[in-house]
C-alpha cells in the first residue's frame, strides 16, 4: 500500500521535533554545572536537588532569585571573580574521588602554593567544589541506614572552625554536607572564622553563604582564639539538639549523617565519630580508611590509631557494620547531644589554641558516665597534613605540653607519672589553674583513671598495675636502660645517664622494635630512659618491651619488641630488690650490660666482668654491687 505524501510529511516533522527535544535535553544535562555557576554569579540561591524524601514540602528548597540587601558592588565583584575561577564541573578532574596530578611544568608554582595551607592548593582548585564521590558503604551499612527513620531524629547544628582556610576546600566541605545530608536534619551550619586575614574569607564569603539553600551562619572572631574556644563560640549559639563538630577541609560521603545522629538519639550520653578517611594532601584522592581501627594514646599523650582488639570484635559479634566502642576519638569530627556536652563541662577553657583536647574529652566522657563510638557506616574524608601551616603563641611544643599537662593533672591520677617521665619538658610548663576542672570531676562523681584502664582500655600502653616508673640504672657502670632510638627487633642497650652521667641506665636509644635494647649514661630526665616494670613482669617503655630473643645460634639476646596485652615468657622479668638483680623468669638469668647493648648470653663464672661495654647481657646472678646490679626508680613491691 502506498503512503500518502501528507502522512510522510507528518512522520518526518514529528521525528524532527523529537530529535530537537532530545538535543535540548542532552545540552541541558551536559551544561548543568555551568548553569549552576551562572546562577551563583547572578546572585541566585543554589538549589538543593537531593533532599530528604520524608521532609515536609517547606523543606523542599526551590530555586528563587535571592536579593541581598545593600550588597556592596566591590564585594559582589570580588565574589564573582572567585566563583569564575571555581570549578563546578562534576565530571571534571577529581570526580568520583580520584586524585589530580599536576603537570611537571607547573611544579614550582605548585610548591609555592602548597606553603599557604600545607596541602596542594593547585590540585584543590582544579577539582570541582561539588565533585562526585562513590558510595563507600558496605551493603550491610546501606541496609541499616535505610532502616533509620530520619524524621524521628533530632535536629543538628554543624560547627566548622577555620583559620585562613582555602576557598575551594571550604566550599567543597559545605557542598558535600548540603548535598549528602537529609535536609530535615540540618538545623544550620555554623562557621566560626578564627580571625582569618585572607580577603576571600571576609565579605565575599559572607555574601556567598547567603545564597546557599540551608541556613549558614558565620561568626568572625575579633582575635585569634584557637580551635577549643572557637568551637565553644559556635556551640553557644547553636540551635540544634545535636552538635556535630567538623574540620574545615573535609568531604562527607553518602549516608554519613543518619547513623551518627541515630546513635546519639538512642543514648544522649554517647559521643559518636565517623570513620575518618584520608584525602591526600598531594593529589586530593579520596582513600578509605580501615573499619577495624580505633583510637588510643601513648605515654606522650599523643592520639594513635590501633587495630580493634579481638575482645571488641567479639562484643560486636564480628559485625563490621556495628559501632566500635573506642577508648579515644581523634577529636576533629564527632556528634554529641548538646545538653550532655554542657552537662559534662564542654571543653577545658584553660587549654590553648589546639592539641590534646580530644584525649581530655575522651577520658572525661568515659570516666563521667558517657561512652565513645566510631560508626563504620559513617565516613568523612579529611585532608591530613604533614605539618600545620599555623603558628602557636610561645611555640607549638609549649602549647601542646600545656594542654597535655592539664589533661594529666585533672584526669590521670597517679598515672600522670607516665606522661611526665616520657615528656619531662611538660613539667616546666605552667598548666594554669586546674581547680575548676577538678571540682567538675568531683561534682560529676567521675570514676578513676585506673577504672578507665581496667574496663575501657586494658590494651593501653600505660599499665593499670605497675611496680615502677622511671629510669633503670647501674651504679657501677654509670649506664641506664636506653631505647637508643632503635626499632623493635634490635638489641636492648644502656647509655650514660643524661645530665648527671654518674651511672648507666636502660635506654631505648631512639630504637624501634626489632633492635637490641641498650644502656646509656643516665640523664635523669626520662624520655628514652623512662621504663616501667609492670605487675605482669614486662619491662616497657611506652609501646616497646624488652624481650629475650634466641636466634639461629644458642646465644640469647635482649631485644626491643612491641608489647603484647598478655605477655609471653620471653617478656617476663622479676626484680630481686635485695640483690638488685633483674631476673628473666624463664631462664633464671640476670640482665647485665655488654658494650651498650642489653644481651643474653651463656653465663660466665661468678665475679667475672659481666658488663662488657654498653651491652646488656643475661648471666648467672652475682652478689650485690656487681655490674649486673640495677636500681629501679620509684620501685614498690607487691607486698608494700
Amino acid at each position: 500500500m502506498k503512503i500518502r505524501p501528507d502522512v510522510c510529511r507528518a512522520i518526518l516533522l514529528t521525528s524532527l521535533g523529537w530529535l530537537v527535544i532530545d538535543v535540548i535535553i542532552l545540552f541541558y544535562t551536559l551544561d548543568n554545572s555551568a548553569v549552576q555557576t551562572r546562577n551563583v554569579l547572578r546572585g541566585e540561591r543554589l538549589t538543593l536537588e537531593k533532599v530528604d524524601a520524608a521532609a515536609p514540602p517547606s523543606a523542599q528548597v526551590e530555586k528563587q532569585q535571592h536579593k541581598e540587601e545593600h550588597v556592596d558592588p566591590e564585594t559582589e565583584e570580588a565574589l564573582n571573580k572567585l566563583l569564575a575561577g571555581t570549578s563546578f564541573d562534576t565530571s571534571g578532574p577529581g570526580s568520583n574521588g580520584e586524585g589530580v596530578n599536576i603537570d611537571p611544568s607547573k611544579d614550582a608554582e605548585m610548591k609555592e602554593m602548597f606553603k599557604q595551607n600545607q596541602f596542594n592548593l593547585m590540585a584543590s582548585n582544579i577539582i570541582s567544589v561539588n565533585r562526585t564521590l562513590p558510595d563507600y558503604r558496605s551493603s550491610k551499612c546501606k541496609t541499616n541506614t535505610d532502616s533509620i527513620s530520619v524524621k524521628e531524629l533530632p535536629s543538628v547544628s554543624i560547627i566548622i572552625v577555620f583559620h585562613n582556610e582555602a576557598w575551594t576546600t571550604l566550599l567543597r566541605g559545605l557542598y558535600s554536607i548540603i548535598y549528602r545530608s537529609p535536609r530535615s536534619l540540618l538545623e544550620e551550619i555554623i562557621l566560626i572564622d578564627d580571625f582569618s586575614d585572607r580577603a576571600h574569607l571576609k565579605k565575599p564569603l559572607d555574601l556567598f553563604l547567603q545564597r546557599l539553600p540551608v541556613p549558614v551562619h558565620i561568626v568572625h572572631l575579633p582575635e585569634r582564639s584557637g580551635l577549643i574556644r572557637a568551637r565553644l563560640a559556635g556551640s553557644d549559639i547553636a540551635k540544634g539538639k545535636v552538635l556535630l563538630f567538623l574540620d574545615a577541609h573535609i568531604e562527607v560521603t553518602e549516608g554519613w549523617l543518619p547513623p551518627l545522629i541515630a546513635r546519639v538519639h538512642e543514648d544522649r550520653k554517647r559521643v559518636v565519630a565517623p570513620i575518618i578517611d584520608v584525602i591526600s594532601d598531594d593529589t586530593f584522592e579520596y582513600v578509605t580508611a580501615s573499619d577495624t581501627t580505633w583510637g588510643g594514646f601513648n605515654w606522650h599523650l599523643n592520639f594513635r590509631w590501633y587495630t580493634v582488639p579481638e575482645r571488641e570484635m567479639s562484643r560486636r559479634n564480628y559485625d563490621r557494620a556495628s559501632p566500635i566502642r573506642t577508648p579515644t576519638i581523634a577529636g576533629g569530627l564527632f556528634a554529641v547531644d548538646k545538653q550532655f556536652f554542657y552537662d559534662i563541662g564542654t571543653y577545658d577553657k584553660g587549654m590553648q589554641v589546639w592539641g590534646g583536647e580530644n584525649l581530655e574529652i575522651s577520658f572525661r566522657v568515659w570516666m563521667c558516665g558517657g561512652s565513645l563510638e566510631i560508626h563504620p557506616c559513617s565516613r568523612v574524608g579529611h585532608v591530613f597534613r604533614k605539618q600545620t601551616p599555623y603558628t602557636f603563641p610561645g611555640g607549638t611544643a609549649k602549647v601542646i605540653h600545656h594542654n597535655a599537662a592539664r589533661t594529666a593533672e585533672v584526669w590521670m591520677d597517679e598515672y600522670k607519672q607516665f606522661f611526665y617521665s616520657m615528656v619531662p619538658a611538660a613539667k616546666q610548663v605552667d598548666a594554669g589553674d586546674v581547680s575548676p576542672r577538678l571540682k567538675l570531676r568531683e561534682a560529676l562523681q567521675c570514676k578513676s583513671f585506673r577504672w578507665y584502664l581496667e574496663n575501657i582500655y586494658p590494651e593501653a600502653p600505660v599499665p593499670a598495675s605497675f611496680l615502677s616508673i622511671g629510669e633503670i640504672s647501674n651504679p657501677t657502670t654509670k649506664l641506664c636502660f636506653d631505647t637508643m632510638g632503635k626499632k623493635t627487633g634490635e638489641s636492648a642497650g644502656a647509655s650514660p645517664c643524661h645530665g648527671i652521667a654518674t651511672k648507666l641506665c636502660f635506654d631505648t636509644m631512639g630504637k624501634k622494635t626489632g633492635e637490641n635494647a641498650g644502656a646509656s649514661p643516665c640523664h635523669g630526665i626520662g624520655g628514652n630512659q623512662a621504663w616501667s616494670l609492670t605487675k605482669e613482669g614486662q619491662i616497657r617503655s611506652d609501646e616497646t618491651c624488652i624481650s629475650a630473643f634466641r636466634g639461629f645460634s644458642t646465644t640469647t639476646t635482649l631485644r626491643l619488641e612491641k608489647c603484647t596485652v598478655t605477655p609471653s615468657d620471653k617478656h617476663i622479668f622479676s626484680y630481686d630488690e635485695e640483690n638488685k638483680h633483674i631476673v628473666h623468669v624463664q631462664s633464671g638469668k640476670c640482665i647485665s650490660v655488654k658494650g651498650n647493648v642489653l644481651d643474653l648470653e651463656e653465663c660466665e663464672p661468678p665475679n667475672a666482668r659481666i658488663v662488657k661495654g654498653n651491652v646488656l647481657d643475661l648471666e648467672e646472678c652475682e652478689p650485690p654491687n656487681s655490674r649486673m646490679s640495677w636500681n629501679i626508680a620509684n620501685y614498690h613491691s607487691l607486698a608494700a
